[in-house]
């Protein structure tokens, strides 16, 4: 991990939470979070308690994200949520691409780019999600499917906007299963990401935080974050619990 770029955990709540219990969970990570230095640290509840959520942040050091954003500000979209909405809620990050909007929902590429640019439209930071299948990493295919859906999301995008974009590597095959990336695995795919951002972005790409999101928990948190090319960490069932999230917090400030 570059010491200039500051590392990102993120916590992806998912469809978890009632209100009641999202509050609980972020004043436990907000407590928790208020003595680490060199690491930002965020959390997308559901959307029912981001507001509730955001009010019980105010103040901390941990910031709010959602977890999608509609690609229009506004319009008929029955049970869309647009990136005013989410500013206004304070939001400062919008997850997009996740590999479940994609895999689950059914999601395109040019529908994750549209959202990509609504994010950055209505100020917020997008955390774009890619990665691979086990079918395409067993095909050999993993680079490949990176450089896709990263050129399908930033190409034209201009240094400004690119300079507020987080990506997130997600081996979807390691999502939810207990399986994980090895740290060579994950820096291979990181460097590759890099890579292709430089040839899309130019220097931006040196900034840009590259975040591992697969089965991420304490016990592998810190040799993942290691990583040269590892900028932090989407975190999914290990955000749920707040010490198993601030302990994967602190293994990325100890290598920022």
């Amino acid at each position: 991990m570059s010491a200039a770029r500051l590392p990102l955990v993120a916590g992806n709540w998912k469809c978890h939470k009632t209100v009641v219990e999202a509050l609980a969970l972020a004043t436990e990570v907000k407590h928790g979070a208020g003595a680490l230095r060199g690491v930002e640290i965020a959390v997308a509840p559901p959307f029912t308690a981001l507001q509730a959520v955001g009010k019980r942040l105010e103040g901390s050091a941990v910031v709010l994200a959602s977890q999608d954003c509609h690609w229009e500000d506004a319009g008929a979209f029955t049970a869309a949520v647009s990136a005013p909405m989410l500013r206004e809620l304070g939001c400062r990050y919008a997850i997009v691409g996740h590999s479940e909007r994609r895999h689950v929902f059914r999601e395109t590429d040019d529908e994750v780019r549209k959202k990509l640019r609504a994010a950055l439209r209505g100020d917020l930071r997008p955390i774009l999600c890619i990665g691979e299948t086990l079918d395409e990493r067993d095909g050999g295919r993993t680079l490949e499917r990176l450089a896709a859906q990263l050129e399908a999301a930033l190409s034209g995008l201009g240094a400004a906007d690119a300079a507020n974009v987080v990506v997130a590597y997600e081996p979807v095959w390691a999502i939810g299963t207990g399986r994980n990336a090895t740290p060579a695995q994950a820096q291979e795919a990181h460097a590759h990401v890099r890579e292709v951002a430089r040839a899309l972005l130019g220097g931006v790409a040196d900034g840009l935080r590259i975040l591992y999101g697969g089965s991420v928990k304490p016990d592998n948190a810190a040799e993942l974050l290691g990583q040269r090319d590892v900028d932090g960490a989407l975190v999914g069932g290990a955000s749920l619990e707040a010490k198993s999230f601030l302990a994967i917090a602190r293994a990325a400030a100890g290598r920022g």
